[in-house]
Formats: C-alpha cells, structure tokens, sequence
C-alpha cells in the first residue's frame, strides 16, 4: 500500500504542479493585476461565500462515498443513479438559501449576477468532485490524477485566450472570467460523467426518495463536519467585507497572501484524496496504519516548513514580485503561511479519522473551531484588519491540529516517537538558522530563496525525516 502511495503521489503531484501554479499565479493574479483592488475584493468576497454553503451541495456524499467504494465496489452501480440525481435536488436548495443569505447580508444586484454564476460553479465543482470519488473509489489513482487537473486546463485556455490572445476587442472584465471558469466546468463534468458511465453501464434520471432519504441518514455527519470546517476556513474574507469601511480594499489584500496558502495547501488536498480510500481499506481489513501516517506525515512535513518558513522572512520580496506596486500583504502572507503546516498535518490526521469513520468527534472538533474562529475574527478584524484575520486563522488551525494528532494517538493506540519528535524540533531551528545565515552572506533574492529550499530539503533528507532508504525499500519489496 506504501508503494502504491507514492507511485500515484508522484503523478498526482506532477500533473497538479503543472497545471494550478499556472492557473494561480498566471491567471488569477494576472487578473487580480489587471482589474481594481475593489472589483477583485468583491469577487473574492462573493467567491468565498458562495463556498459557505456548499456543504448543501453535497452533504458529506463525496468523503462517504469515496469509502463506501473503496471498501464494496459494487456500490457504485447501485448508487450511481440515485445520487446524481439527489444532487441536482441539492443544488436548487443550495440557490435558494444562498441567495436568501446573501439578501440578508444585503448585496445588490450587481453582487447578486455574480454569485448567480459563481454558485453554478460551485454546483459544478460539487458534481466533478462526486464523479471523482467513484474513480478513486475503485482505485483508478491514475486516472483520477488526470482527472484532477481537467477543470483547471481548461480554464487555463479559455482565459489565456481572453487574457492575450487579441481575439476579441473587448476590454477584459472580471465578468469574463466568472463565465470562463463555468464554460471549463460545464465541459469538464460533462467528460466525467461520460468515464463513470462507462463503468455502471446503466443511469436513470429518477428520484428516488427513499434512497435519497438513506442517503442523508448515512450522510449528514459528514455534512456537519464540513460545513463547520467551511466556515472556518472561508469566513475571514466575508466578515472583512462586511466589518470595515475599506472591506473590499482588505480582502483584496487578504486574496493576495491567501493565494499562495491556497497554492501550497492544495498539496494536502492531494494527500488527502489518495490516503482516505487507503486508509479505509486498509482498516477495513485489519492493517496497521502507523508506517503509512508516519510516511505521508513525513512527505508533507518537510515541503510544507520549509515553504511556510521562507515565505515569513520573505514575504516582501515575494509579494512585490507578483503584484504590481505596493503591496500590504507581506504581514498577512507571514501568517498565513504557517497556517499552511497546520492544515497539511490536518490533512493527514483528519483523513485518518474521516477513514476511521470518527465523525461525530470531528463535528465536534470543527464546531469549536468554527465558533473559535469566529470570535477571534471579531476581536481582531477591527485593529488589525486584514492581518488580524490571518493571526484568528493560524491559532484556530494549530489548536484543530493539535487536537486530532491526540485524539488519533488514543483512537490508534500509537505510540509517542519522542526521538521522532525531537529530529523535527531540532530541524525547524535549524533551517531557520540557515535562512538567518544565507540572508547574511547571499544578496540576492532569488539565489537566497533557491539556496535555502535546496539545502533545507537536503537536511530533511539527511536527518532522515524523509527516509530515503525506506522509500528505495518499498519500491524494490514488492509486498510493501
């Protein structure tokens, strides 16, 4: 199972690292360059509330059934139909609440036409994503590794072309990237949908109500779990918006440190969506899960320090090199950054647990996370603005993770590597020593930044975090 990890990590990896560092620092910023602070404040905005309730959108049926057919195959013919069609159910309910919320907020129409569409796509990426946990489900990683970067490639190319192709004499609006991103989705799913067909054979576009019923009977823990980790993960730009008189001005600062977090955690979710139907098939059938933690947690660690630390003391010379002019996000991307780490290791844990099936102690960890996050929000937005939400995101995410690793020590009965422990303390202080010492004798940036990713991967190597010996050994042993 090790083996098979990393094979299918190292092309999921590949691929994604390909496609979204293009579509994240080539097109979105591109876009948030070419138009107003406030437009793209507005978007980001509308963005992460449209996100808010996308729990409705699925109900936890995704995560539930990427286990369900990990662990009986056969269930995906018997459910296929059924929940395709409980989905579009889902998506009018979705619309409703979401733009009764947003009436409530108080958006005006022309705020209202953009969520229209960035709800549709937020049903669209709800749908690819269920599509998704079929192939996954039924092991197909390689396939589902293409899969993964569909949507995003094809963004890529619609935009590019707005973006500069000269195709159209237009003057290139915010609007036309909203349209791009669901023309891309619409096809994507589209093509999805065509796979997992072929692998039923059989769909009928009938509701089943007792099935449906079943369905959020098996479901709805997961859907509290994730609409509580929603929120704290997306309410920081809408209680921006919403508490300051320059809202739109701080969230557009906010999106631009966020952007790089975002970039970097998409690492997790890759982690995450190989390493759930794993571990739920391997504690189906009795296996030990402790080498497979270790080695995820030891994958991600190193990449993810590393990346969170360079970013904090180079957080001006980042952020002036991706937008034009000032910029008041060096503060915020320092922060958050470190947020990365705690999120990466939740990826790990978190999974585990989702496998292991402990939802209601998840709801209830992310509930106090939610309602934490919240409250820190609310002290810090109005002094600290943008980087007061940032320090509310970092303490919440730390306590979560901190949280799971022990509940996972008591669930799994680990036990406590303390040498372990030790060698990952003693590298976090020495790459930082290492950063300290290159910006002393090094000048320029990009040397400096290539110099300590390069040596600071090295050391992880070294100190045998990554145990590069073990990971030769899984891939010559065959039962490994």
């Amino acid at each position: 199972m090790q083996k098979k990890f990393i094979t299918n990590l190292g092309l999921l990896l590949f691929l994604n690292f390909l496609i979204k560092p293009f579509w994240l620092f080539g097109i979105d910023r591109t876009v948030q360059n070419v138009v107003s602070a406030e437009e793209y404040g507005a978007y980001f905005t509308l963005f992460n509330f449209s996100i808010l309730f996308n729990i409705l959108l699925d109900l936890g049926i995704t995560n539930s059934n990427n286990r369900n057919i990990s662990q009986n195959k056969e269930l995906l013919t018997k459910y296929f139909s059924g929940i395709v069609v409980f989905k579009f159910l889902l998506a009018i309910i979705y619309l409703l609440i979401t733009f009764v919320v947003g009436y409530v907020v108080g958006y005006d129409s022309n705020r209202f036409y953009m969520l229209l569409f960035l709800s549709i796509n937020q049903f669209l990426i709800s749908f690819i994503q269920y599509l998704r946990s079929n192939i996954a489900g039924l092991q197909l990683f390689a396939l589902n590794s293409l899969l993964s970067v569909l949507d995003r490639t094809l963004i890529i190319v619609f935009c590019a072309v707005l973006l500069w192709g000269n195709v159209f004499d237009a003057k290139f609006e915010l609007m036309h990237f909203v349209y791009a991103q669901t023309l891309a989705y619409v096809m994507a799913s589209i093509i999805v949908f065509g796979i997992v067909l072929s692998k039923t054979k059989q769909f009928k576009f009938q509701l089943d109500k007792s099935f449906s019923l079943l369905i959020l009977k098996q479901t709805y823990p997961y859907a509290i779990l994730v609409l509580a980790m929603t929120f704290y993960y997306r309410i920081d730009a809408v209680m921006l918006d919403r508490m300051l008189d320059d809202g739109e001005v701080q969230a557009a600062i906010y999106a631009q440190a966020y952007r790089l977090m975002d970039a970097a955690t998409q690492i997790g979710v890759l982690f995450a969506t190989l390493l759930l139907p794993m571990f739920a098939n391997m504690i189906k059938n009795n296996k030990k899960v402790v080498d497979l933690v270790k080695l995820s947690f030891s994958l991600i660690f190193v990449p993810s320090v590393i990346i969170a630390v360079a970013c904090f003391f180079f957080s001006d010379e980042i952020m002036s090199s991706l937008y034009k002019g000032s910029t008041d996000a060096a503060q915020v991307l320092g922060v958050l950054m470190f947020c990365f780490v705690a999120i990466a290791t939740t990826y790990i844990f978190g999974t585990l647990l989702t496998a292991n099936g402990s939802l209601r102690t998840l709801n209830k960890l992310a509930i106090g996370g939610m309602v934490l996050n919240v409250v820190l929000n609310l002290i810090l937005i109005p002094t600290y603005k943008a980087e007061g939400s940032a320090v509310a995101s970092l303490i919440t995410q730390v306590l979560i993770v901190i949280i799971q690793i022990i509940i996972v020590k008591k669930v799994f009965r680990f036990n406590v590597n303390y040498k372990f422990i030790g060698i990952i303390i003693l590298y976090v202080i020495l790459i930082i020593g290492l950063l300290k010492g290159i910006q002393i004798y090094v000048s320029v940036f990009v040397v400096q930044f290539l110099l300590f990713v390069l040596i600071s991967g090295a050391l992880g190597l070294v100190m045998r975090i990554i145990n590069l010996k073990k990971m030769v050994q899984i891939f010559t042993n065959k039962e490994l």
